[in-house]
C-alpha cells in the first residue's frame, strides 16, 4: 500500500516536497522589474504628450468667460491629422512671432471663427456674418461681472475673405484678445497677417478638467450649424 502522503519513489519522498522541487523559480522579484515597468511609464508618458494628448494652462484673460486665468485643458493633438479645424472649435496653434508680445510664449489658445474661403464681415454696430449667415455669439461671448455688459462680437469693422488653407481666429474675450480683428487693423488691413496657416495648429481642446468644480467638455456652439458654406 501507498501511503497517500508519499510520491511512489524508492527514497520515499513526500509528494508534496516533489512537487516544490519541480515548481520553476521566480525570474525576478518585483524590485527588479520595478525599473522596468516606471521607464515603460514614462515612455507611454512621452508618446502621449508628445502625439495624443497635452495639457495646457490659461495664462491669459483672452478666452474669457469661457476658459480663466489658471485653468487647465486637455488638448487633443492627433484630431488633426484625420480633419481639419472647424468653425466654432477652441484650437491650440503656434502663433506667429508678429502676435506675440513674448517671444517664448509661442503657444496660443482661440476660437476659430471662419475657415478658408469664407467671406466674414463685421458692420459698423459689431455684428459678424460668416457668408451671409448672422453669428449670434451671446453664449460665449465675455461679460463683465461687475455691470453684466457683454462685449461686441467686433470693435472694429472689417469685410475679409479668408484665405485657402488659412483660419480667422478669435478670443471669447473680444476687448482683450490679440487675434485676428486686432492684428487686421493694426496691420491696417493684411489678411495673410491677420490669419493663421492650418499648419500651425497644435490642436483642439476638448474638456476643461481643472478646476473640477468647472469640469466642462467642449462642443461646437450652435449658432455655427447655420453657417453656409462659402460660394
Amino acid at each position: 500500500m501507498i501511503d497517500e502522503g508519499q510520491a511512489p519513489g524508492a527514497d520515499g519522498e513526500s509528494a508534496e516536497e516533489t512537487s516544490k522541487e519541480q515548481q520553476p523559480k521566480k525570474k525576478g522579484s518585483f524590485w527588479k522589474e520595478l525599473p522596468i515597468l516606471l521607464g515603460v511609464a514614462i515612455l507611454v508618458a512621452i508618446v502621449v504628450r508628445t502625439w495624443v494628448v497635452q495639457t495646457y494652462y490659461i495664462p491669459s484673460g483672452s478666452m474669457e468667460n469661457t476658459l480663466l486665468i489658471n485653468d487647465r485643458v486637455l488638448v487633443n493633438k492627433l484630431v488633426y491629422d484625420f480633419s481639419e479645424p472647424e468653425r466654432g472649435e477652441i484650437i491650440v496653434f503656434t502663433a506667429p512671432e508678429s502676435w506675440r508680445s513674448v517671444m517664448e510664449e509661442d503657444e496660443f489658445i482661440k476660437r476659430v471663427i471662419a475657415v478658408g474661403g469664407d467671406h466674414i464681415v463685421a458692420d459698423d454696430e459689431g455684428n459678424i456674418t460668416i457668408n451671409g449667415e448672422p453669428l449670434e455669439e451671446e453664449s460665449y461671448l465675455y461679460t463683465n461681472p461687475m455691470t453684466g455688459e457683454q462685449d461686441l462680437s467686433s470693435q472694429d469693422p472689417f469685410d475679409v475673405v479668408v484665405p485657402e488653407g488659412r483660419l480667422w481666429v478669435m478670443g471669447d474675450h473680444r476687448s482683450a484678445s490679440g487675434d485676428s480683428r486686432e492684428r487686421y487693423v493694426r496691420t491696417g488691413g493684411d489678411i495673410e497677417s491677420s490669419t493663421i496657416p492650418v499648419d500651425a495648429v497644435i490642436g483642439k481642446a476638448f474638456v476643461l478638467f481643472w478646476p473640477v468644480a468647472d469640469f466642462t467638455w467642449f462642443n461646437i456652439p450652435e449658432t455655427f450649424d447655420d453657417v453656409p458654406a462659402p460660394s
